[in-house]
């Protein structure tokens, strides 16, 4: 099945390989009848998902029934899955078909399923099973046809050792599990999702649109989006609504979202809007600061009974050894308020002038893979860089194992 028929069924947005992953995926379970479990954080899409699997499936002509579970009060939540008989309970003034009558022969699909009380589950586990159910108050049993499709942003492997979910239900719906990934993850998307977003409104609502400025869309690339595509969109909107007809720029948005110059992202460390070489040439400088504090700390644990030179040597390959060997970590700690002064402490002063900074990176990983006794995943965490990249240095520099 073509991955851009699935992606224009229901309008996905985005090429990125975590998005077209999740499309292969869609195609491969969409023709069948199985049961799928959608995972993914709040607002990153997984109704979507659900239905560009029921469009693109045998049952597309059918009916899409989609019910919220975590906005059913669990006193009637069973009657509106399965319906109830009349004269079962007060106000029941005659019999009722619930969600799963109405779905027969095409798809249910139950979005935050780990909201359903324990009870429910039993009996959704059932229909999964034998294809039968009960209404509420009726002693017959009624089959129906129906392809069950589940999502939740919870974390449904806890939920079960907690006992706020069956295990053998959990099972049975993630025959097939479909992350959705947060918007942070494909953030090179961000271009067209902006696009398609501010055209579809301002078309609806016959506002002139004049575009978003380059530096606004790098404003949106450095942000975190804690609500994902939901948050996007509610943003995008806003900002159109708030400076109708004119075009959208950094400090428009800036007032949205609440950003300053670094990023809101938490999970990077230096400021990153900024050109590449000099993130990295930051990133370096940063490390090697951290790297010299581990250092003084080893050297304080081994000072009362061994030599420094046995501290510092070890089998570090390089005979250059840039790091500071005997400033006081105290000292320095007190001097350093950011990264800038983090640049007159990282070299030895006799260093400086003599070596270039593919030196210093080639002392940094040959000390911190020395630290992690070859772990390089740890290494790779400790530098902030990719695996790949590491690899690709450890080869490049002939750095031992």
């Amino acid at each position: 099945m073509s991955l851009d028929k699935i992606r224009n069924s229901v309008g996905i947005i985005g090429d990125s390989p975590l998005i077209e992953e999740m499309l292969t995926l869609i195609s491969q379970v969409a023709k069948t009848d199985i049961s799928v479990l959608i995972t993914g954080s709040s607002g990153s899409g997984k109704e979507m998902v659900a239905k560009a699997i029921h469009k693109n499936s045998n049952r597309k002509f059918k009916e899409l029934v989609t019910v919220n579970c975590a906005a059913i009060p669990s006193g009637i939540i069973e009657s509106e899955l399965f319906g109830h008989k009349k004269g079962s309970f007060t106000g029941a003034t005659e019999n009722r078909k619930g969600y799963f009558e109405v779905a027969d022969e095409g798809t249910i699909f139950l979005d935050e399923i780990g909201e359903l009380p324990l009870e429910t589950q039993a009996k959704l586990l059932r229909v999964i099973e034998e294809g039968e159910f009960l209404r509420v108050g009726d002693t017959k049993l009624n089959k129906v046809n129906v392809r069950i499709v589940a999502a939740t942003n919870r974390a449904l492997e806890k939920e079960v050792y907690d006992k706020n979910f069956r295990q053998d239900l959990y099972y049975r719906l993630k025959t097939v599990n479909i992350k959705v990934p947060d918007l942070k993850d494909h953030l090179d998307d961000i271009d067209e999702l902006v696009s398609r977003f501010a055209l579809k409104f301002t078309a609806r609502n016959e506002i002139s649109y004049k575009g978003f400025s380059k530096d606004s869309i790098m404003l949106l690339k450095n942000y975190s989006w804690p609500g994902n595509v939901r948050e996007l969109k509610n943003v995008v909107e806003s900002a159109i609504v708030m400076n109708k007809g004119e075009r959208i720029t950094r400090q428009m948005l800036s007032s949205q979202i609440n950003i300053n110059e670094y990023s809101a992202r938490p999970d990077l460390p230096v400021k990153i809007d900024m050109p590449p070489d000099k993130i990295e040439r930051e990133m370096i400088l940063k490390q090697l600061l951290y790297l010299r504090q581990d250092v003084n700390e080893i050297k304080q644990l081994f000072l009362s009974s061994k030599g420094l030179d046995k501290v510092y040597k070890n089998d570090v390959k390089s005979d250059t050894y840039f790091l500071p060997k005997d400033t006081n970590l105290k000292n320095i700690e007190n001097q350093i308020s950011d990264i800038g002064d983090a640049k007159a402490f990282a070299l030895q002063d006799d260093s400086v002038g003599q070596v270039s900074m593919d030196d210093i990176e080639n002392e940094v990983i040959e000390r911190t893979l020395l630290k992690v006794k070859g772990n390089r995943r740890k290494a790779a965490d400790i530098l902030n860089i990719s695996e790949r990249t590491l690899y690709r240095k450890i080869k490049e520099y002939g750095i031992e194992k």
